[in-house]
């Protein structure tokens, strides 16, 4: 049940409405398809682009986020897959409004149970060098966003206690993380299954992950963080460019490459008969 005629395709992933209309708000032409099973995607064009997108709203969870995305990888057979959306501060210096590029993922809750307390066994996934570099390029070139490439943790909570035993958990054990999300890890894992494709997770950041969450909510800081994130995660794709072969895809002009005594056309074509001379050997 794959889908060559949409192809190349870049699938963009998202948990709650106010992400999926932000990262919709860019792209143009959809239209909507269901999977056998019931996941509903839908599949437009990115302007100035060679880009089809399949925005696909998943719900919350890392789990989740794991199980369906398999599924739609399986679909859609996509170049890669973006999980874009907001997530809660874990430093200081990364405020309400910056964007966070994850680096690498954490998977927050594996361990071991003892005596002697709760042994971590960390568990992490690295973001594709590929798109992390088109990221760091892309944001160069955008004024009105202040971007961390930093680890990402995910975890099965929704953060709002900054001096919570969770908060002080992800604090001591990793502290590199920049940020608090549900379910990116699970996209990563997914993808990384399913042939080592290209992922990232972007996230803009809502609040601080503190007892301050629910005011800053209701500020409309989710909707800001979200059009932040959606917008980076455009200026990506403008600089990742589809994989050479892909239908669509933008490949350099070729021609005709000389090497000795031979011409090489591969890639060129030709419409008539074509004569060559051999030249003097050196």
């Amino acid at each position: 049940m794959t889908m060559p005629d949409i192809q190349p395709t870049v699938l963009v992933l998202t948990a709650l409405p106010l992400e999926y209309a932000a990262i919709r708000a860019h792209v143009g032409e959809r239209e909507e398809r269901v999977h056998r099973d019931g996941t509903r995607v839908e599949i437009g064009r990115l302007p100035d682009t060679s880009w089809h997108v399949a925005l696909a709203e998943l719900g919350m969870g890392a789990e989740r986020a794991g199980v369906l995305t398999t599924q739609l990888i399986d679909w859609l057979r996509p170049e890669a897959v973006l999980f874009v959306g907001v997530a809660g501060s874990l430093k200081d210096d990364i405020e309400i409004g910056d964007v966070v590029v994850g680096t690498q993922v954490y998977e927050i809750h594996g361990g071991k149970q003892t005596p002697e307390g709760f042994l971590v066994r960390p568990k992490a996934l690295p973001g594709s060098h590929a798109l992390e570099q088109a990221a760091r390029s892309a944001v160069r070139d955008m004024p009105g966003v202040r971007a961390h490439f930093v680890p990402i943790a995910t975890g099965d909570v929704v953060l709002a206690d900054a001096e919570s035993e969770i908060a002080r958990f992800v604090r001591r054990n990793y502290n590199d993380a920049g940020a608090i999300e549900m379910e990116g890890s699970g996209a990563l894992q997914a993808a990384h299954l399913s042939g080592q494709l290209n992922a990232l997770v972007i996230r803009g950041i809502s609040d601080r992950a503190d007892a301050k969450k629910h005011r800053a909510d209701a500020s409309g800081s989710k909707q800001r963080a979200a059009e932040q994130a959606a917008a980076v995660t455009v200026a990506v794709l403008h600089k990742h460019r589809p994989r050479e072969g892909s239908s669509d895809s933008e490949e350099e002009p070729q021609g005709a490459t000389y090497g000795g005594d031979h011409i090489d056309f591969r890639g060129s074509t030709f419409h008539g008969p074509v004569t060559g001379k051999a030249g003097e050997r050196r």
